[in-house]
């Protein structure tokens, strides 16, 4: 069973916020980025991000399915 959050943790919508905000900033640095190991840095960082994020619309999606969060609207 997982843990219930607490009303310091943030909600997913933020979760999944603060990743498509790190996706951006780690794609605009491969293209700023000086030598092929940094762009590969960079690039592997942003499809990391890119994971999670989709990760939490999944998560949020279920929720949303399973009437888990009272924050999120029921799905159609």
């Amino acid at each position: 069973m997982v843990p219930a959050m607490s009303s310091d943790d943030p909600s997913v919508e933020e979760l999944r916020r603060r990743q498509r905000s790190q996706e951006r900033a780690e794609a605009e640095q491969v293209a700023d980025a000086t030598t092929p190991a940094d762009a590969a840095r960079h690039q592997r960082r942003a499809e990391k991000a890119r994971y999670l994020r989709e990760k939490l619309e999944e998560r949020e999606q279920s929720e949303r399915e399973a009437g888990d969060d009272p924050d999120l609207p029921p799905a159609a």
